[in-house]
């Protein structure tokens, strides 16, 4: 019987030679030789032919090749051939899985659960797919549908928990990770990631209890090791978190965050030789980390090696130069090694907002005291205060800027101020006592003078100024008192020895008078211009 058209005739005939590429495909595939038999299905298929069965083939023959690139193209041409093939979406999803293309591999899932909802892995490849796209809530649903036909079934359990994380129901994850784990207690990637759950919650001791589970089954587990030593530190065990790290820099080397946290064990733990060996690794590593720098900086300077730490500290301001930290500690070994100028520059560009700032302006103060640039020092103790108002170094500091440049109330009130906060303040006494002196009122010097004496203060400049105060108020016997004092102090003052006989002069004792007059002129010759009336003014 002939065929009844041409066009039936050239079906058959197409047939034919589809299934003759086919079957020697086949007996290639059988040999092992796949590269062969991909070739002879990609020459009917470059001659013309346009079978899906070859595309299919083609495709299958790539994946076991693991060309998945290529098996992807040839299964998009077989759905652009055949939009409702069987297996065509599906194996597209798979291999655009395999290459981590989520999004089109969603896709793929999509049209092939489309095309075949009863097809179970597909949708259990597209709950997969959307897990990796970061699309959890369309996730969850895919492995709802899944559970509901399979519900023991480990990865759709795994993917599920996974959504779940990624949720933030936290709760609801740990309950499918441990149904994963009570059908395979040997799950490393679930163990993986209760460690990763629970640190991000936190909780340290589901982390270590998981973490433990792992390193068990996996002893070199970075993902456990790395655990461990979180714990290990929030638990301030750093012998045990130097363990964990060393551990981990030995297994890898390149790893920075390895070697930088071991530095901060080691100098945690006080042993700082070490944790510069292994601040100088992570620096090696990773040159440009500011905060390395900064921590062998601090490494350095703790062993007393200003010359390295300065180093240090230098290299990280070349990296960040808005790091606060390393403003700071830079700026106190400039201070230490006498380069004033750049430390005070550096203390000024402290932002407002870091935590040194309140301690770099008082710093910045006290050096613009230390100059002699008083209206300066003033205002820099004064942005101290509107951060800080409970601070009575502050306020002293400001009061002896005021009082040097003049402002005697400003001085006062923050003398006062400093004395209120800091009743037993000996020097808010004596910046109130020196303004009394300098203001001439007598009475209130002397009480502030006696108030330094209770206060537990015995030096012999402070029992001078008494015995001139009690000397100008006429109160001849108490000055003899204090001038006494002042020598037993230091015998070798010769303002005290000058104006104690002026003093026993003035009581009768002439004879005493004049043994004090000649060891004050032995002890400092221009005294003798004094000799003829007493010294009125405090040192």
């Amino acid at each position: 019987m002939m065929p009844s058209s041409g066009s039936t005739l050239g079906e058959a005939k197409q047939e034919k030679r589809v299934s003759r590429t086919l079957s020697k495909a086949v007996a290639l595939h059988l040999e092992g030789k796949l590269d062969s038999a991909a070739k002879t299905l990609e020459r009917a298929i470059e001659a013309g032919e346009r079978d899906p069965t070859l595309y299919s083939a083609l495709g299958h023959i790539q994946y076991e090749m693991q060309d998945y690139q290529g098996a992807s193209r040839t299964y998009e041409k077989l759905v652009e051939l055949d939009s409702k093939h069987r297996t065509g979406h599906f194996n597209l999803g798979v291999c655009l899985s395999n290459l981590k293309e989520w999004g089109r591999a969603v896709d793929a899932f999509n049209e092939a659960v489309e095309v075949d909802p009863s097809r179970s892995e597909a949708i259990l490849g597209l709950g997969i797919a959307l897990v990796h796209a970061d699309r959890s809530d369309e996730a969850l649903s895919a492995f709802d549908r899944y559970l509901v036909r399979y519900p023991e079934h480990e990865h759709a359990l795994f993917g599920m928990g996974v959504a779940l994380q990624q949720s933030g129901r936290f709760d609801e994850a740990l309950e499918s990770y441990r149904k994963v784990l009570a059908r395979n207690p040997r799950s490393e990637e679930a163990l993986s990631n209760l460690v990763a759950m629970f640190l991000k919650r936190p909780d340290y001791a589901l982390v270590k209890k998981y973490a433990e589970m792992l390193i068990e089954l996996r002893p070199d587990s970075p993902a456990a090791l790395e655990a461990l030593a979180t714990v290990a530190f929030q638990e301030g065990d750093f012998l045990t978190a130097a363990r964990f790290c060393r551990n981990l820099v030995e297994m890898l080397p390149e790893r920075f965050e390895h070697w930088f946290n071991l530095g901060v064990a080691y100098q945690k733990m006080g042993n700082l030789q070490k944790s510069v060996h292994a601040y100088s690794q992570a620096a090696s590593v990773n040159p440009n980390s500011c905060q390395t720098h900064l921590n062998l900086g601090v490494a350095y300077q703790e062993l007393g090696d200003a010359g390295a730490a300065r180093a240090a500290y230098e290299r990280a301001l070349k990296i960040d130069k808005d790091q606060p930290g390393v403003i700071w500690n830079l700026a106190l070994i400039l201070e230490q090694q006498g380069e004033t100028a750049w430390a005070e520059k550096l203390y000024a560009q402290l932002p407002e907002k870091a935590t040194e700032w309140c301690d770099a302006t008082f710093r910045l103060g006290y050096l613009r005291l230390l100059r002699s640039d008083y209206t300066g020092a003033a205002q820099a103790f004064e942005s101290c205060l509107k951060k800080r108002p409970e601070w009575p170094e502050a306020y002293l500091n400001a009061g002896i800027a005021y009082a040097r440049s003049n402002q005697l109330d400003s001085a006062r009130h923050a003398f006062e101020t400093a004395l209120a906060m800091r009743p037993e303040s000996a020097d808010a006494v004596r910046g109130l006592a020196a303004l009394a002196l300098e203001q001439q009122d007598f009475d209130l010097a002397y009480d502030l003078h006696r108030r330094l004496i209770e206060l537990g203060e015995h030096s012999a400049e402070l029992y001078y100024n008494a015995g001139l105060i009690c000397q100008k108020r006429g109160q001849i016997d108490d000055a003899i008192l204090y001038y006494q004092q002042a020598l037993k102090e230091n015998p070798q003052f010769p303002e005290a020895l000058l104006n104690l006989g002026h003093a026993l002069m003035q009581s009768g004792q002439e004879e005493e008078a004049r043994s004090c007059w000649r060891k004050a002129v032995r002890e400092k010759p221009e005294l003798a211009q004094s000799y003829f009336e007493p010294q009125v003014r405090a040192s």
